[in-house]
C-alpha cells in the first residue's frame, strides 16, 4: 500500500461518488485555523514541504484499491474508478516560516474535485501538527530573549517522524541544535546531549562518573550534576574541569528542582573555582512560559533545553484547522453551519504594516498597501520550485517576528491581530448566503456565480 491510503475513509467514499457521478470539475479547497489557540498571538506557517512531497507522490495502486475495497466491504470492481488517480492539481500557499493569522488561508488546492477531495486529511494533518509545533517553537525563542535553545523532545514525541518534525521546526524557529541524531544528520543542524543520571548511578562516585566521561570524549564536556545533591554536584564537576584544565567550552546541567535558585547558586560556586567560562544548561520540563520566567528573574543560565511540552505543544496540542471546499466548477460554495461558517471562492491574503491583514478574492486587483502572502507552489501536480531550505524559513520566520506588534509577541496574555475581509470578499459572501437562503425555498435556483 502507498501513502494514498494514508486518509479518512470518507475521503474514499466521496472521491468513488464524484468518479461514478462525473463530478470532475476543478474545486478549490482552503485550509485554514478558525481561531487561534488560548495564549497565542500569532501562528508560524508549517508543513508545506511534507504535503507537496504528498501530493507529487500520489498515485492509487492496486493494492490502495484493495484496501479501500477491504475497508468499505465491497468488491474491488466497485472501486476500480480509484485506480491510477493521481494528484495533478494547483497548489497556492503561505511558504514555511510565514506568520499567519486566525482565518487566513495556509494553503489552497485546485484540483478536479475527487482528486482534491481524497488529499484532504493528509494535507490537513501535515499542516495542523507542524504549525502547532512550530508555532510553540517560536515562543520559545522569543522567551529566551537571544540565549541558545535546544530540542530534547525525541523521547516523548508522539512517535519518531513527529521527533523528526520537532527537530526541524525548532531549527526553523531558530534553535541551537537538536539530540535527535538522525534529525541532525539529515538537516545539517548541530547535534547536543549530555549525559543520564543512569551513567552517574552506574559508577560508585559522582566524580569517578564524571572523570570517566570526560576520558572518553576529549574536548568540552557537559556534566549533569543534579543525581543527588545538586550543589555538591557542581563543586564535583568544578573540580573535576579544573584538575583536567577541561573548563573552555563546557557546562553543567540542571534538570530539576528550583531551577533559578540552583542556577544562581552554581555560578557563584562555578566562579568561585575560577571557572567563570563554564556554562549552565537547563533542562527538565521547560516551555516557553519557564524559560519567560526564568530570563525575567535573571537566572545565570546560558542554555535551555525543552522538550517534551514542546514537542507535543503541550498546551495547545492542536489547532482548530479546516479544510473546506470554497469553490466548484466555477460557483462559489460556503458553509454555513452554526459558528463554522466558512468564506467564498478562492482567495488572497494581503500583508500591511503591523500585521493589518486585508483577506481578498484570489481575482481582486491588488493593491500598493500590501504584499500576498500566498505563493504558487505546485502546478498540474508538480512543483513549481525547489524545496525550501532550512535557512530561507528561518529567515523568513525572522523577519516576520521583527515586524510583529508587541502585543502579539507576549508569552501570557498576547493580543493576536485580526485579519479582516475585503469589500469584494464580504459581497461575494452575502450574495451566496442569500442564495443558498432561496435555494433551501426554491431547489431548482440557478447556482450563484462570482
Amino acid at each position: 500500500m502507498s501513502e494514498a491510503t494514508t486518509t479518512d475513509l470518507y475521503e474514499v467514499t466521496m472521491a468513488m461518488s464524484y468518479l461514478r457521478e462525473g463530478m470532475t470539475g476543478p474545486a478549490t479547497f482552503s485550509l485554514f485555523v478558525r481561531d487561534l489557540p488560548p495564549e497565542r498571538g500569532f501562528l508560524v506557517a508549517a508543513g508545506l514541504e511534507s504535503a507537496l512531497d504528498y501530493l507529487s507522490g500520489l498515485r492509487v495502486g492496486p493494492e490502495d484499491v484493495d484496501a479501500f475495497a477491504s475497508a468499505l466491504h465491497r468488491p474491488m470492481r466497485d472501486l476500480q474508478p480509484l485506480l491510477g488517480l493521481a494528484f495533478r492539481g494547483d497548489v497556492r500557499a503561505v511558504p514555511e516560516g510565514r506568520i499567519v493569522l486566525a482565518g487566513e488561508p495556509l494553503l489552497e488546492v485546485t484540483a478536479p474535485l475527487p482528486q482534491a477531495q481524497l488529499v484532504e486529511t493528509y494535507v490537513l494533518n501535515q499542516l495542523s501538527h507542524q504549525t502547532a509545533i512550530a508555532s510553540k517553537a517560536a515562543r520559545c525563542v522569543l522567551a529566551a530573549a537571544g540565549h541558545p535553545v535546544v530540542d530534547f523532545s525525541l523521547r516523548r514525541a508522539h512517535g519518531p517522524q513527529a521527533g523528526f518534525q520537532a527537530a526541524r521546526l525548532g531549527a526553523m524557529a531558530g534553535f541551537a541544535g537538536t539530540s535527535n541524531v538522525a534529525a541532525a544528520t539529515a538537516l545539517g543542524i548541530p547535534a547536543v546531549g549530555t549525559m543520564a543520571h543512569s551513567y552517574v548511578e552506574a559508577f560508585a562516585t559522582e566524580e569517578e562518573a564524571f572523570r570517566a566521561f570526560a576520558r572518553c570524549h576529549p574536548g568540552p564536556v557537559t556534566l549533569l550534576v543534579d543525581t543527588y545533591d545538586t550543589e555538591e554536584g557542581v563543586r564535583v564537576a568544578a573540580r573535576v574541569l579544573r584538575d583536567l584544565d577541561r573548563a573552555p567550552g563546557s557546562a553543567v546541567r540542571l534538570d530539576s528542582g528550583d531551577l533559578g535558585a540552583l542556577a544562581a547558586r552554581a555560578r557563584s560556586i562555578l566562579d568561585e573555582a575560577g571557572l567563570p567560562e563554564v556554562r549552565i544548561i537547563a533542562s527538565g520540563g521547560l516551555d516557553e512560559y519557564a524559560v519567560d520566567d526564568l530570563v525575567r528573574s535573571g537566572a545565570p543560565i546560558d542554555t535551555y533545553a525543552v522538550g517534551t511540552r514542546v514537542g507535543v505543544s503541550a498546551d495547545a496540542p492542536y489547532l482548530d484547522s479546516a479544510y473546506k471546499m470554497v469553490e466548484y466548477d466555477g460557483r462559489p460554495v460556503m458553509k454555513l453551519s452554526s459558528a463554522k461558517v466558512t468564506a467564498p471562492a478562492p482567495k488572497q491574503v494581503f500583508r500591511r504594516a503591523a500585521y493589518a491583514d486585508v483577506i481578498r478574492l484570489a481575482d481582486e486587483p491588488s493593491q500598493s498597501d500590501g504584499s500576498p502572502l500566498l505563493e504558487t507552489v505546485m502546478r498540474g501536480g508538480q512543483r513549481t520550485g525547489g524545496r525550501s531550505t532550512l535557512d530561507a524559513c528561518r529567515e523568513r520566520l525572522a523577519a516576520d517576528l521583527a515586524g510583529l506588534p508587541k502585543d502579539a509577541r507576549r508569552i501570557r496574555d498576547p493580543v493576536a491581530p485580526r485579519a479582516t475581509a475585503s469589500e469584494h470578499l464580504s459581497a461575494l459572501a452575502r450574495r451566496v448566503r442569500r442564495h443558498i437562503d432561496e435555494q433551501t425555498s426554491a431547489p431548482y435556483a440557478r447556482p450563484v456565480r462570482p
